[in-house]
């Protein structure tokens, strides 16, 4: 059975108890599979006060919009080239936008939608409900990065991961290694108010330096 198809029978069942749910994950499966690096994004929530009931999945294929994913697209490119220039990622068009986010799988860790501030008691109390859906989900991809934005302990909880044990990186990024050769990384949040190439090059940086503590060697990403 392909990905997709098992994230919608996945998701048939958990959008009965979810009202407003909005499905994520794949934006596209070839393109996922296909990946050098296949990388989960996972998130808090959509920001839609009108009330859910659509698919991320489609918005993203549709490039989605800036200022949340600018930046989410610079981090899959700078992972997939390291020594990427900052002239190369400093303008996203839509273009490059719908063409790297189609390599991405996403997860909001409530399917129901909130505003713009998120009510960290309801995420919580909806996350650790859905937890059981979301260890589901998650396995669907067995990523090799996951980058956690502004979510890092509370995946953690939520997506079996208690009995991993947390690291830190040189600069104090924390990480951990679910699986053999596959990291979770407790990140900020894309919209961070901080400076974009600071976001990007702290995470090239973070990513390196995991891959040389895990394996004590060189990296493996291609330079």
């Amino acid at each position: 059975m392909s990905l997709s198809s098992r994230e919608e029978l996945l998701f048939e069942e958990w959008k009965r108890n979810r009202t407003g749910f909005v499905a994520d994950g794949l934006v596209s499966e070839l393109e996922y599979l296909s990946s050098k690096i296949k990388i989960c994004v996972v998130l808090k929530e959509v920001n839609d006060p009108k009330g859910g009931g659509w698919d991320l999945r489609k918005f993203l294929a549709e490039g989605a919009r800036p200022q949340t994913w600018d930046n989410i697209v610079r981090w899959v490119l700078g992972l997939n080239n390291v020594d990427i220039a900052w002239s190369d990622v400093d303008s996203i068009s839509k273009e490059i936008r719908i063409n790297t986010l189609k390599s991405l799988s996403v997860i909001n860790l409530k399917k129901s939608p909130g505003t713009h501030t998120t009510n960290n008691a309801s995420l919580k109390l909806i996350a650790k409900e859905d937890s059981e859906y979301i260890a589901k989900q998650y396995s669907i991809y067995d990523p090799d990065i996951t980058i956690c934005g502004g979510t890092g302990d509370l995946f953690k909880a939520v997506a079996g991961f208690d009995e991993c044990r947390w690291n830190r990186t040189r600069r104090g990024v924390w990480w951990y290694e679910r699986a053999p050769s596959k990291y979770v990384i407790a990140y900020c949040h894309p919209e961070a108010r901080v400076d974009s190439s600071l976001i990007l090059y702290g995470l090239i940086d973070a990513v390196n330096d995991i891959y040389s503590q895990a394996l004590s060697s060189t990296t493996i990403l291609e330079r």
